[in-house]
């Protein structure tokens, strides 16, 4: 059994919760109190029944795809043959979302719940303690039927939070370009100094590994977690040039700023489950970074919004994107869950992504497409997608927010809808949130017209 901790060790006995109330700002920013949430409904990953996959064509082949049905298909295709090649270690919940094969997660179960577990015939693969969450997450290994153990532990434990140890996946595409990263941008990149109060921020990132070796990185202190050692890669990196990177070329939100990145993915088929993204949300916690970018997508889980309703509880920030499966779909979390700011997309011209989900969880629009963000082993990829806006949200945040603290949490959030650009309808909407930010970060319009010929 492996135990996971940071700081003091705490473990409980029974299930608390010690959540704090949002403030009065918070409310009026649509920032709901915190709360634990119920056992979700149907699961938004894959197309609506009666929309069928085209299962002639590949990944490769959608991967040009804006249209939002085709990108839900894409992402279909991607977890179809994910669970088919790996179908010793993943399996398909009940509404067809990836999870971990005969793993259920119990969140802060009690003594006796874990002992009614055992005399059911669970047992105990591996157990996280989070003392900055106070709270702790046991891995219980299902024997037979994933979703029928689940039911049953429920049974046992009718107060308890179980759920399955769903995988999440990156929201967006990038295409690679053949760019001379030496070429000028227009203004040039501002060096981090030259940000108020830049020296001070920190930043972190819940995502793919970073290739730390890019020009973009030069001087900017990158710490990294997750993994045996480092797997860079392509979304985790153009993610996270977007928050940090400068270069004569380029420059994210908040250049030059200290990086504390995550890999959830690991280069594993099991990469991006429920349960190492808990255990980076506490590695952050430890590291007291406010601002916690999470560029990924998936379906409800009670195990992981108990834990993000808890971080945002101690006053961080939780920002994430809301997905690209269509204005119609169902929404994706994190970005649905109570008090996540969720960011949208838009092109070049101002107007929302088609392929961007709506709905009353989206908080900030910014800029998602038309632009280019570092790729692997130098030079610059076009990218398009939601989880490339959000991270030029998490980095304006970041500007506003130097330490945990839910008041000034909530201050920062109000100052930047303060500076949005209202777009669609007037004030709150669900296709733009408070409207456009970051607008001026649209990276680098040189480079992504020479990766467009």
């Amino acid at each position: 059994m492996a135990t996971f901790n940071y700081g003091a060790r705490m473990r409980s006995g029974a299930l608390t919760w010690l959540l704090l109330i949002a403030s009065t700002a918070g409310a009026q920013l649509g920032l709901p109190a915190v709360r634990l949430p119920q056992v979700p409904g149907v699961l938004p990953n894959l197309p609506a029944a009666g929309v069928p996959l085209d299962t002639n064509k590949s990944a490769a082949a959608l991967a040009g795809e804006v249209d939002p049905r085709r990108l839900r298909e894409l992402r279909a295709v991607r977890i179809r043959d994910s669970l088919r090649r790996h179908r010793d270690v993943l399996e398909a919940d009940p509404h067809g979302a990836p999870m971990v094969r005969g793993e259920v997660l119990a969140l802060s179960p009690s003594a006796a719940a874990l002992q009614a577990a055992g005399g059911a015939g669970f047992s105990v693969v591996r157990e996280y303690s989070f003392a900055e969450l106070g709270t702790h997450i046991v891995v219980l290994h299902a024997s037979g039927s994933t979703a029928r153990a689940l039911v049953r532990l429920q049974g046992l434990d009718p107060a308890g939070v179980y759920d399955f140890n769903h995988v999440y996946t990156d929201s967006g595409a990038l295409r690679a370009a053949d760019i001379n990263a030496a070429q000028p941008a227009p203004g040039g990149a501002p060096h981090a100094a030259e940000a108020s109060g830049v020296g001070a921020v920190r930043l972190g990132l819940i995502d793919s590994g970073v290739d730390v070796s890019h020009e973009v990185f030069s001087g900017v202190r990158i710490q990294q977690h997750g993994c045996t050692g480092p797997v860079p890669a392509e979304h985790g990196t153009a993610v996270a040039s977007l928050m940090v990177g400068r270069a004569s070329a380029f420059h994210g939100a908040a250049p030059g700023s200290a990086l504390y990145a995550v890999d959830v993915f690991c280069g594993l088929a099991t990469g991006g489950a429920v349960d190492s993204v808990a255990e980076a949300f506490a590695w952050l916690l430890h590291q007291q970074v406010p601002v916690i970018n999470v560029s990924l997508v998936g379906p409800p889980n009670r195990t992981l919004a108990g834990i993000v309703q808890n971080v945002l509880a101690r006053g961080h920030l939780v920002v994430a994107a809301v997905g690209n499966d269509g204005p119609a779909a169902p929404p994706l979390y994190p970005a649905a869950w109570p008090g996540v700011v969720a960011v949208t997309a838009v092109d070049a011209r101002q107007q929302v992504l088609v392929e961007a989900q709506r709905g009353a969880q989206v908080k900030f629009a910014a800029p998602g497409a038309d632009m280019a963000a570092a790729q692997l082993h130098q030079g610059y990829a076009l990218v398009r997608g939601t989880s490339f806006a959000s991270p030029i949200v998490a980095g304006l945040l970041a500007l506003e927010l130097h330490t945990p603290d839910p008041g000034a949490a909530q201050q920062a959030v109000a100052t930047l809808a303060g500076r949005a650009l209202d777009l669609g309808a007037p004030g709150l909407d669900p296709v733009y949130g408070y409207g456009l930010v970051g607008a001026d970060l649209r990276r680098q319009p040189a480079l992504a017209r020479l990766t467009a010929h």
